[in-house]
């Protein structure tokens, strides 16, 4: 008899593919090799035809398929085009939740973070996109509810909103502690407050700053922080004068001291860094500290 025509025993054929006894019984019940006969004793009989059969459900199965889409292949109910087409597409999503894990445990290992930390940044980190830019974009519009939209504010809030579209395949221990801390800042309420006192105090501001250099006053002010001159020193009064001089009446200057404070926030700052890290952007050095420089200067020259 040719092997075509025989039939073998459940033993025999686990000899010949190399599958265990239990695998093709339990592939035989689930009706994915279901037997050809039966012996005279009841034994299950397979023919050549299973053989080939239990090669290829091994292999789909060492591909990750499940036994439903194994017997829809088998059946014919799906082509293998599309189901390989679909597993290609569940296996990357996979390969990139691994890799965020792989990215939080560095973070956790370089940190050496608490369990609880470990906890939060895990979680954080396998939001989805659109998980993530609701976080975002429930702040933002809380923020800058009722904001007209041809304010400023307005402009910021946009700016504000700019995730990346995902985390990259292979995100750094930063970018994952980015997320973490920007996911963490929006959540607060004092800084939600502080950003809503950013967005509606531009569009009732009636600050000079309009009518002097500020690039000109950032730099004054910068080479002054990096000398060590006391804000309230006669010499930075001097720089004061040189950079607003004639634009703001020396009795406003302590109001304009108020209304550039509003502005200068070093949370706020940390909310664009880092979305700057998460989108890779160029990193910018902090121009708070020499704002703070040049409040403290105004105030101190104010009269």
């Amino acid at each position: 008899m040719s092997d075509r025509k025989a039939l073998f025993t459940i033993g025999e054929l686990s000899r010949r593919t190399g599958l265990p006894v239990r695998t093709i019984r339990f592939w035989s019940d689930e009706g994915v090799t279901p037997e050809t006969s039966r012996s005279g004793t009841g034994y299950r009989l397979y023919d050549a035809e299973a053989v080939a059969r239990l090669d290829l459900v091994r292999t789909l199965r060492e591909l990750g398929m499940d036994l439903a889409t194994v017997k829809s292949v088998l059946r014919r109910q799906a082509t293998m085009a599309d189901v390989a087409a679909a597993h290609v597409r569940a296996l990357d999503a996979e390969i990139r939740t691994l890799r965020v894990r792989r990215a939080v445990l560095r973070s956790v290992a370089r940190r050496r973070s608490s369990t609880e930390e470990m906890r939060i940044m895990n979680e954080m980190a396998k939001l989805s996109a659109a998980e993530r830019q609701q976080v975002i974009d429930e702040f933002v519009d809380e923020t800058f509810a009722g904001v007209p939209a041809d304010d400023p504010g307005a402009r910021i809030a946009q700016g504000m909103r700019k995730l990346p579209a995902d985390l990259p395949d292979d995100p750094s221990p930063e970018q994952v502690d980015a997320w973490v801390e920007l996911a963490e800042l929006v959540r607060d309420k004092e800084f939600r407050a502080r950003t809503r006192e950013m967005a509606t105090a531009s569009s009732r501001s009636d600050l000079y700053t309009g009518q002097f250099d500020q690039a000109a006053m950032a730099e004054a002010a910068q080479s002054a922080l990096q000398e060590g001159l006391d804000p309230a020193s006669k010499r930075a009064g001097e720089i004061v004068g040189e950079v607003i001089d004639g634009t703001v009446p020396r009795d406003d200057r302590a109001r304009l001291a108020d209304q550039l404070a509003v502005y200068t926030d070093r949370r706020v700052e940390r909310y664009w860094g880092l979305l700057g890290i998460l989108n890779g952007w160029p990193q910018r050095p902090s121009g708070i500290p020499a704002m703070e420089w040049f409040i403290t200067a105004l105030r101190a020259h104010a009269s």
